[in-house]
């Protein structure tokens, strides 16, 4: 047992609010995000990315963050985020007092192509003035990989395109690098090549493990990034968030098996199993699905 050292505590990252609910059919009032955000806060969860600042054209689920951020009445020791793919983005973000911003470019080309129509330099360059504004104005920048262990257009992605895609957002300024598996299909081996390469360019107290449940992988693959020595993963309350290229697949792995998961092997998470139960009971009732979490279904 000894032969791995797990990290003695673990930062999660709680991305229902935005990554969760952004593909949503139903409209989820403004009232009921705030809703979620403050259970979230009230569960212990520190880090809460709460909305996204892009064009409502795009997504219109997010078209209200500016609103929620207002509304959140915030708890002093937790940092409510953003996505901010652009100035027009980062400048409305700042408008809404977002404690900290998070940019996103890909492992894939095809990947960058299909969704935001650009190759992947091409979208890191976009970002630069938006991580240089965050900069001067002292707010913490994060940078999310996807297509991290396979793409929905390519399938294989190679460990060298991950590692270097997290070079240069490091090197642009991002503070960490949250690697996702965007389409879920990584499995423990592909994670640990993965992790293999990245680490030799980004040092793993900079990294964040994003990983998607759609076939039933993630805390398999966490596993392996926890004795790899990432202290932080990102999840989604309820298990938040279907995968818009896998037909009826889950999204991100479920913050309560996360933290179930890590409450059995000893691993401090600040976070009060029952509150995040309560959390993601209401959520689920108010999109109407019960959630796809395990533990959910076992203690709810």
């Amino acid at each position: 047992m000894n032969k791995h050292h797990y990290p003695t505590q673990v930062s999660i990252v709680e991305v229902g609010p935005r990554d969760g609910l952004q593909n949503e059919k139903s409209h989820v009032s403004t009232l009921d995000k705030v809703e979620l955000v403050h259970n979230l806060a009230n569960a212990g969860l520190k880090r809460i990315e709460s909305g996204s600042f892009v064009s409502p054209k795009w997504v219109p689920q997010m078209s209200d963050s500016p609103d929620v951020f207002g509304r959140i009445k915030r708890q002093q020791q937790v940092v409510y985020s953003a996505l901010t793919p652009n100035m027009r983005g980062f400048e409305a973000a700042m408008e809404a007092g977002v404690d900290e911003v998070a940019v996103f470019g890909a492992a894939s080309e095809s990947f960058s192509q299909r969704n935001i129509n650009c190759s992947i330099d091409e979208s890191l360059k976009r970002f630069e003035p938006v991580i240089d504004a965050a900069q001067k104005s002292g707010i913490r920048v994060r940078g999310y990989v996807s297509c991290v262990l396979g793409c929905p257009y390519e399938g294989e992605i190679a460990p060298q395109a991950v590692a270097s895609v997290s070079k240069q957002l490091l090197d642009m300024g991002c503070y960490e690098i949250s690697l996702g598996d965007t389409i879920g299909t990584g499995t423990p081996v592909k994670t640990a090549l993965m992790l293999d390469d990245v680490i030799r360019h980004v040092p793993v107290s900079r990294l964040a493990a994003h990983f998607h449940d759609t076939y039933g992988q993630a805390l398999a693959n966490l596993t392996i990034a926890l004795q790899y020595g990432v202290a932080t993963i990102d999840s989604a309350v309820a298990g938040l968030g279907g995968c818009p290229y896998a037909r009826g697949a889950s999204g991100n792995v479920a913050t309560e098996d996360v933290v179930y998961m890590l409450n059995g092997m000893g691993i401090k998470t600040g976070i009060d199993l029952n509150k995040l139960l309560h959390a993601a009971r209401r959520i689920s009732s108010v999109i109407q699905r019960s959630p796809s979490s395990k533990v959910f279904n076992a203690l709810g």
